[in-house]
């Protein structure tokens, strides 16, 4: 999940990818280095910390004659994050660095057999075994392509990495198993990268590299090979709507609270040509290539796995499809039980999840048609999946996600009717409701957000030396509950614990006292009246509760929150915002790093 850069042409190298890895670095920031070549000599530049630590290093160098180079900022994953570690890594003999993102997992043995050839290590990272495996390779092959092949032929795991030799000044290669990686077609210049972002400033001509292929870029040459027989294979260059101002603050503090003000607008492009509003009908010719699942396993991670968990109840309820919801992680480890007519749903912002990936491929390798819900066009679930849908929410970078969860629920209720329309499951009624509905929804949420960030900016602050707290919900809100949890701990670092208010009473109720919050969701449905008694409960044991509730309830708490009423469950599109505002008003108050919080990358890529 580390962010990789390299580029070649005719600019100054080592700003451009400067730039380049600020743009990457939500995707891991313990440590940054950069390798060009100048004057015949490669030099590497590396700094523990994030990226300014490297720039105040690189004050000092001259960097001015280099027109290629490469870029890297980590997130540890095989030794700790300090300047030794950090990439890139050079051979023993210094004549090849690499950068690399992901995991060799037989490393060891690799690095045994390396040592018993004379090869020194500075590091504990795979990394550098790797370098010194290509060193090694280059020298019983001849030439540094067949080295990499040789070299990646074996090792297991993993990997993005490029590689970039002293003798071979404006020659970058890459190659890529399970990693994402992508390349930048420009002129006179092209680029090499883990993400769009760190080269849009100059191209928006991308080509997506698939597993077991190896690119080799020079200024005015680019060709893409198989990894095992370097044999030339075609590929497609795809043009990039987005611009850079898309992944640009625009005046916000954070990215972060742009994200989450972004989301009316998020809603509005999810439903864009998906929604005949006249006939009140979804279309998603996507679902349409594919038979209605008898029964439907959703399989993510993280916020994505709670965006699952809301949509099981409108897919069952609409469309009368039995739903599974699996995490990732346990999923392709548990040997699932998989029928005929069963299809899989994976749900992934990046499109590149490591775990997420696993059960896809655990599906198609039985055969399961898989649909593939993410935001990222040309990802590993986007081009593996047998459908994608995209959310179509634009870039994201803020390391805690807000707008991708918005934008897979609006996905997902798209979902649950146009399969409610083939299933004839729904009632004409709350099917017109439920579109109607849809279209006011970006409209009131814009309206709300700003009086929305007030409150929270005053419960924040009120709140702000709990060392935790509760967050509780019923039916649909209990994913809600989980996620508003998982916010608050993620960026402010105040333990939370998301719960089901019917299961307080069953253990969690003996750590309420009145240090200990509640943070409920009491929203008008039909069991209001049973949350309502849960939080009697609370109260009982002197806990202070937060509500976030609509007009006309007969909460009597310390703080109740109230949202205008969306129509039935799009009432969570409004609670949502709410609770991930106060997360960042709660983490930006107490100085945490709110876009880039500690231990957390944007894209997990590794296990």
């Amino acid at each position: 999940m580390c962010g990789i850069i390299g580029y070649t042409g005719h600019r100054p190298a080592v700003p451009l990818i400067v730039e380049g890895l600020r743009r990457l670095e939500y995707r891991g920031y313990d440590s940054a280095g950069v390798a060009f070549i100048q004057n015949k000599q490669l030099t590497t530049v590396r700094a523990e910390g994030k990226l300014v630590n490297l720039e105040t290093k690189l004050e000092s160098v001259n960097t001015t004659l280099a027109t290629s180079g490469m870029g890297h900022t980590r997130w540890a994953t095989h030794g700790i994050p300090v300047e030794r570690n950090a990439h890139p890594h050079m051979c023993s003999d210094g004549s090849l660095a690499i950068i690399h993102n992901g995991i060799i997992e037989n490393y060891q043995p690799l690095k045994n057999e390396l040592m018993e050839k004379g090869y020194s290590f500075k590091s504990e990272t795979d990394t550098e075994v790797l370098a010194n495996l290509i060193a090694e390779g280059r020298k019983q092959t001849g030439a540094l392509d067949k080295g990499l092949s040789w070299a990646l032929q074996r090792v297991e795991g993993a990997y993005a990495v490029v590689v970039y030799a002293t003798d071979m000044p404006g020659v970058i290669y890459g190659a890529r198993l399970s990693s994402p990686f992508v390349m930048g077609i420009g002129q006179g210049e092209n680029f090499v990268a883990s993400d769009i972002p760190a080269f849009l400033p100059y191209t928006r001509d991308v080509v997506f590299l698939e597993n077991g292929e190896m690119v080799r870029i020079e200024a005015n040459d680019w060709k893409v090979l198989d990894v095992k027989t370097l044999e030339p294979i075609e590929k497609q260059v795809h043009h990039i709507q987005w611009d850079i101002q898309s992944a640009q603050k625009g005046g916000y503090k954070h990215f972060m609270l742009k994200e989450i003000f972004e989301q009316p607008r998020v809603i509005t492009d999810c439903m864009t040509g998906r929604v005949d509003w006249q006939r009140k009908e979804v279309l998603l010719p996507e679902l349409d290539a594919l038979p209605v699942p008898k029964r439907l396993h959703i399989v993510a991670c993280g916020t994505s796995y709670h965006a699952g968990m809301w949509g099981q109840t409108l897919i069952e309820n609409w469309s009368g499809i039995p739903v599974n919801v699996e995490i990732a992680s346990e999923f392709r480890y548990r040997d699932p039980i998989l029928q005929e007519g069963d299809m899989i749903l994976v749900i992934s912002q990046s499109g590149e999840t490591a775990d997420t990936l696993a059960g896809l491929r655990i599906a198609k390798d039985r055969g399961i048609n898989v649909i593939g819900l993410c935001n990222v066009v040309g990802s590993s679930i986007a081009r593996e999946s047998d459908t994608v849908i995209y959310t179509q929410a634009g870039p994201e970078i803020s390391v805690a996600s807000t707008k991708a969860m918005c934008s897979q629920m609006t996905v997902l209720t798209l979902m649950a009717l146009a399969w409610a329309r083939r299933t004839n499951a729904l009632a004409d009624d709350t099917r017109v409701n439920a579109i109607t509905g849809l279209s006011k929804l970006a409209g009131q949420l814009e309206m709300e957000l700003p009086r929305m960030r007030s409150e929270a900016q005053s419960l924040a602050r009120l709140y702000s030396t709990a060392r935790s707290f509760f967050f509780l919900g019923r039916g649909q809100c209990y994913p809600l509950a989980l996620e508003g949890a998982l916010k608050l701990k993620e960026i402010s670092y105040i333990h939370a614990e998301g719960y089901a208010s019917g299961e307080m009473k069953h253990g969690p109720i003996a750590l309420i006292d009145p240090d200990f919050p509640t943070f409920a969701l009491a929203l008008n449905d039909h069991l209001y009246s049973k949350v309502k008694s849960n939080l009697e409960e609370v109260q009982a044991r002197s806990g202070k509760v937060i509500a976030l509730a609509n007009p006309g309830h007969d909460l009597k708490v310390d703080h109740p929150w109230i949202l205008p009423e969306a129509w039935g469950p799009l009432n969570a599109f409004l609670a949502l915002p709410a609770l991930q505002l106060f997360s960042y008003e709660a983490a930006d108050y107490l100085g945490k790093d709110v876009d880039q919080p500690r231990n957390l990358a944007k894209s997990v890529t590794v296990e």
